[in-house]
């Protein structure tokens, strides 16, 4: 098979949408409502915490991050999507490609660091109630938000550096409605030893210590827990963490799928598309929903602004 050095590619097509112009229609409507929706509930979220001071917590300082993250990565991939329907074009220019490639990885790394965070939030919060305020102030708190922006940076551009260096071959057809990293290094004809390397370590760093984080935070919280003597007390005290349990459970629970499907060589590219709407779309959609409906401040301001 013939290849192209990677200056010679001027478009890559995007294949995960299906070609019967009334299902296109029923998908656009879909997914415009769907990102409306989770623009204008983290959207809501931001204003809120902006606007009450008794909001001004490291919790909601976190929350606040995420839920500007979620409208950020939302806006990288569905934005051009529902352009792609509307106008009946299935491409995507190569630096538009790498661009996505580069943005979804940022703002991927950057939201897998706040969930650790915010694991690590609660934990001070349950197990060291006393230090609480002197552990999280907010020098720390805008230094941990600092840290998780530079490796997200670090990650962006060394993989996209990487991306960049790839030749392709004649074969420019993406599975699924947007660029994503796995996708784009399907079709190089260049060795991708060194790449797939870097993948896997990012993998690790971004995945597997987060994970790890939050794991060993909620085995230490719940074992704090259950040596409160009251049932109250310790309702209270895991009633705290729902929140953060739900988004996190979510968030990595898709993004596994994500990567269970991305590993198969053989899966059909509607199933590819699906598994990739449910890591950039539902979560971000229904986030700013589980912080309000769990949580008893967010929910005291929806009542507030509702009379």
């Amino acid at each position: 098979m013939g290849s192209k050095n990677q200056t010679d590619v001027s478009h890559f097509f995007l294949l995960g949408l299906p070609d019967d112009p009334e299902l296109k229609a029923v998908i656009f409507c879909l997914f415009l409502f769907m990102y409306m929706v989770a623009i204008l509930g983290n959207l809501l979220i931001i204003l809120a915490v902006s606007a009450y001071s008794h909001l001004q917590t490291p919790m909601y300082f976190f929350i606040y991050n995420l839920s500007f993250n979620d409208i950020c990565l939302t806006t990288t991939v569905i934005p051009h999507m529902l352009l792609n329907i509307q106008t009946q074009i299935q491409s995507i220019s190569y630096a538009g490609c790498l661009t996505q490639v580069c943005l979804v990885l940022f703002f991927a790394g950057f939201e897998s660091c706040i969930l650790a965070a915010m694991a690590y939030d609660r934990y001070v919060a349950i197990c060291y109630p006393l230090s609480y305020t002197i552990i999280m102030n907010s020098h720390s708190c805008g230094l941990i938000i600092l840290f998780s922006i530079f490796i997200s940076i670090l990650n962006m551009g060394l993989l996209g550096l990487m991306v960049l260096r790839l030749s392709f071959c004649t074969n420019l057809e993406i599975s699924l409605f947007f660029c994503e990293l796995s996708q784009v290094m399907k079709l190089a004809c260049s060795d991708t030893l060194v790449h797939n390397i870097l993948i896997y370590l990012a993998t690790f760093i971004f995945g597997g210590i987060p994970i790890s984080g939050i794991i060993f935070s909620y085995v230490q919280i719940v074992l704090s827990v259950c040596r409160i003597p009251s049932v109250r007390g310790r309702y209270k005290a895991f009633s705290t963490c729902g929140s953060h349990l739900s988004v996190t459970s979510l968030s990595y629970g898709s993004g596994l799928w994500v990567y269970l499907n991305s590993a198969a060589n053989n899966i059909l590219p509607k199933k590819a598309s699906v598994a990739y709407v449910m890591y950039t779309v539902v979560p971000q959609m229904l986030n700013p929903f589980i912080f309000s409906l769990r949580n008893k401040d967010m929910k005291g301001i929806m009542k507030k602004s509702s009379l």
